[in-house]
């Protein structure tokens, strides 16, 4: 894979950072550059990017903003500026991953063909982590497959991306443009991945790549785990819907009274969340406060996606 740029965006969190930091060395693992993108922590992430510096391994660029721009707007940062910088192809994943041993040469194997992929993941205690979602256009939801969907291929069709550990192609990051910072947390990858999918095959792919490392309370229904989450998560997920209803319309796949049963099932999924898993039903003013935010959104009409981006000097112009 030709200059690798592993985008890292991390707040507050130098531990789980120093053992990311610390898995790109290992074999196989290297990306060509690491670009780590702080949202203005306080705590010592600046002395843990430092020591893995001075530590070998991959090279590391350290850009801290100077404000919490939530994982949405580091992201679209780090990408901006991994694309000036001339890569190729865009490694997104948070900070409390890690990588495992042989994960680039992993996912080598599948990028002559695909131009978008996500690897497997292993949760905290080493077990695989589900992961295997379709994005329902007519709701505007995100549904778990239930089948083994590597029964049969190494490969599975998707169309919604996830910034623990999603590979892109800068050309492809190209024509859809920035991961959109107005998201804040949550529903941007997803998006991303979403709007990669209306151009070029999104497949999650039969590799073990990456482990989770930050431990969550979690609830296993057999076909989907729910995880413990924060008001402010909660929040974000009822408010980004509004950004979400924007993008189905500018692709013409908004369905008003899908959408609003979609918003109906993401609501109740959120109480479930909060019931299940940690036991109360604080919270939930979190979550009407997000519907209400949202509807300011639905109605903002000078609202326009990402704009696509010039392509690179020398790439001419080839579609992945």
């Amino acid at each position: 894979m030709d200059n690798l740029y592993a985008v890292v965006v991390t707040f507050n969190r130098a531990e789980f950072l120093r053992n990311l930091l610390r898995s790109f060395t290992g074999p196989g693992s290297a990306p060509a550059q690491v670009l780590v993108v702080d949202n203005a922590s306080t705590d010592h992430t600046a002395d843990v990017v430092a020591q893995a510096m001075s530590a070998g391994g991959p090279p590391i660029r350290y850009e801290r903003l100077d404000r919490n721009v939530g994982g949405a707007g580091g992201f679209s940062h780090g990408v901006q500026l991994a694309l000036e910088s001339g890569a190729e192809w865009l490694w997104l994943m948070d900070d409390d991953v890690e990588v495992l041993p042989g994960a680039v040469d992993a996912l080598a194997k599948f990028t002559p063909e695909y131009s978008c992929m996500i690897g497997r993941r292993y949760d905290a205690n080493g077990k695989p982590f589900f992961w295997q979602h379709h994005f329902v256009e007519s709701l505007g939801v995100f549904l778990p497959v239930s089948r083994d969907v590597f029964k049969h291929s190494d490969v599975f069709r998707t169309n919604v991306g996830n910034f623990e550990g999603m590979l892109v192609k800068a050309s492809v990051a190209r024509e859809i443009g920035l991961p959109d910072p107005r998201f804040f947390i949550t529903w941007d990858d997803l998006i991303y991945g979403w709007l990669a999918a209306q151009r070029t095959p999104v497949v999650y792919v039969n590799a073990f790549v990456i482990k989770k490392v930050r431990a969550q309370r979690q609830v296993d229904l057999g076909l989907r785990h729910l995880n413990d989450s924060s008001d402010l998560s909660r929040r974000y997920v009822m408010r980004n819907r509004g950004h979400v209803a924007h993008y189905l319309k500018a692709y013409g796949k908004y369905n008003r009274a899908g959408f609003a049963a979609g918003t109906a099932l993401t609501f109740l999924k959120e109480i479930a969340r909060l019931v299940l898993v940690e036991r109360t039903l604080k919270g939930s003013g979190a979550l009407w406060r997000g519907w209400r935010e949202s509807r300011t959104i639905l109605s903002d009409t000078g609202w326009k996606p990402m704009p696509p981006l010039p392509a690179h000097p020398g790439s001419g112009s080839r579609r992945d």
